[in-house]
C-alpha cells in the first residue's frame, strides 16, 4: 500500500526501502503487542497450553500451564505488516511472503496436534513434517527459479568471486538450506527467549547483507554480487519488529511459547534470506548458535547408536547446562551473546571477503 501511494501520490519518501522498513518494523510491533496478549488470555482460557515432554529437566514441570503457538500471531503481523509496504512487483519479496505463509501452516498443524492430543511428541510424524517442508522449499525454491530470474552461482565467505555455478543442483542446495535452518531454530526453541534474540541478530544482519546486495553501487564498492533482492529487507524488518513484540511476552518467565507456528517459520525464512542475498555458507556463522544446537544433537545421537555412550547430559545442548544446574537466564544471555558476537564477525567477511 506504501509503495502504491508512493507511486500515486508521488510521495517520494515512501519510495525509499529503509523507510517502508521502518514503518513495517514499528507495524508488525504494534499489531504483535496488541493481539499477543489478547492470544494468551484465550489460550489460557481454552487451554491451548505447551505439553512438557516427560524427559526434559525438572524445571521445566512449571511450564505446563504456558500458551504455546504465539508464533501464529507474531507470524500474522509480520505478513500483515509486509503487504501494507511492499512492492509486489518484486517476486523476492513474495517469494519471501510466501515462506512465512507455507511454513507457518506446517507448524501450526504440528502445534495443533500436541495441543489436541496433550503429548509434547505427539505431532506431525517426524516423515510427514519433513515431507511437507521439502514440498513447501521445492515450491520457494522453484517460484525462485521460474520468475525471480535467479543465477545459481555459488559465494562463499572471504572469497570475492563466485566458486562455481551450481546450475540445476542449485535448488537442491536451496531446499536443504531451508529444511535445515528451519529445524536448526525448531531445535533451539526450547528455553525462554533463547531462539528469539539470535533470530533478531541473525535478521539483522541479513537484512544489512540484502540492503548491500539489492544497491548496486555499494555492493560494486565491495565486491558483492548484485541482485534486486533490497525489498526484502522490508519484510526482514516486519519480522524483527514481530519479534521484538513477541519478545516482551516471551522473555524469562515467559507467558507464551512461540511453538513449531514460529520456530519453523523463522529458520525457513532465514533460510531464505541466506539463498538470495547468496550468503548460504555464511550462514553458518550467523546461524551459530543453531548450528551448535543441531550439531548437539546430532553428536548425541550418532555416539548413542554407535558407542551407547552419550556425549551430554541431554541434547539439545542448552539442557545439558540445564542438567549441570546452570540458572535458566545465564544459559540463555551466554548463547545471545555468542549469537551478537559471531554475527560481527560474518559482517566483518563482508569488507574483508
Amino acid at each position: 500500500m506504501l509503495y502504491y501511494l508512493h507511486q500515486l501520490l508521488d510521495i517520494n519518501l515512501l519510495g525509499y526501502i529503509t523507510i517502508r522498513a521502518g514503518v513495517s518494523f514499528f507495524l508488525a510491533l504494534l499489531i504483535t503487542m496488541f493481539f499477543l496478549p489478547r492470544f494468551i488470555k484465550w489460550a489460557q482460557r481454552t487451554s491451548r497450553v505447551q505439553p512438557i515432554n516427560e524427559w526434559a529437566p525438572e524445571s521445566h514441570k512449571a511450564k505446563v500451564s504456558t500458551p504455546t503457538m504465539g508464533g501464529i500471531v507474531f507470524i500474522f503481523a509480520t505478513i500483515a505488516a509486509s503487504v501494507l509496504t511492499i512492492d509486489f512487483t518484486n517476486y523476492f519479496a513474495l517469494g519471501a511472503v510466501l515462506t512465512l505463509i507455507l511454513f507457518s501452516l506446517i507448524g501450526f498443524q504440528d502445534d495443533y496436534a500436541k495441543i489436541r492430543k496433550n503429548e509434547n511428541l505427539a505431532g506431525l510424524k517426524a516423515r510427514t513434517k519433513l515431507l511437507l517442508q521439502i514440498s513447501a522449499a521445492f515450491v520457494i525454491t522453484g517460484f525462485l527459479s521460474l520468475f525471480a530470474d535467479f543465477n545459481t552461482e555459488l559465494f562463499v565467505p572471504f572469497v570475492k568471486t563466485a566458486v562455481f555455478d551450481m546450475g540445476y543442483y542449485s535448488i537442491i542446495l536451496w531446499v536443504l538450506v531451508m529444511i535445515a535452518t528451519s529445524n536448526a531454530v525448531n531445535l533451539t526453541d526450547g528455553l525462554d527467549g533463547l531462539a528469539t534474540v539470535p533470530s533478531i541478530v541473525a535478521l539483522t544482519s541479513f537484512s544489512i547483507i540484502i540492503y548491500i546486495t539489492g544497491n548496486a553501487t555499494i555492493s560494486s564498492y565491495l565486491l558483492m554480487p548484485n541482485f534486486p533482492v533490497g525489498e526484502v529487507v522490508i519484510v526482514a524488518s516486519a519480522l524483527m519488529g514481530a519479534l521484538a513484540g513477541f519478545l516482551w511476552y516471551n522473555c524469562h518467565p515467559a507467558e507464551v511459547f512461540m511453538g513449531d507456528s514460529g520456530s519453523l517459520t523463522i529458520g525457513a525464512f532465514l533460510g531464505y534470506l541466506a539463498i538470495i542475498s547468496k550468503s548460504e555458507i555464511l550462514l553458518l556463522l550467523i546461524g551459530s548458535i543453531f548450528v551448535i544446537e543441531t550439531l548437539s544433537v546430532i553428536l548425541q545421537v550418532g555416539s548413542y547408536k554407535i558407542r551407547k555412550k552419550r556425549v551430554f547430559l541431554m541434547a539439545p545442548i542448552h539442557h545439558h547446562f540445564e542438567m549441570k544446574n546452570w540458572a535458566e537466564n545465564k544459559i540463555i544471555v551466554r548463547f545471545w551473546i555468542i549469537s551478537v558476537l559471531s554475527n560481527m564477525v560474518a559482517l566483518i567477511s563482508l569488507k574483508i571477503r
